[in-house]
């Protein structure tokens, strides 16, 4: 009341959809398994071309 008004608006801040712990947490398993797959279906085609290669000769 006698000091200076607090201004709230400045301490205010807002989440926006997706800022959240648990959203974090989804888009980093996520991640996690699109790398794993990622590697394995690369080393499947690899595989793959290695052994048709073998073939030709």
């Amino acid at each position: 009341m006698w000091g200076r008004k607090r201004d709230r608006e400045q301490h205010r801040y807002y989440l926006l959809p997706g800022m959240g712990r648990s959203n974090r947490q989804f888009h980093r398993r996520v991640l996690h398994w699109a790398l794993l797959t990622g590697i394995l279906v690369s080393l499947l085609i690899g595989l793959a071309l290695y052994y048709l290669n073998q073939l030709h000769h």
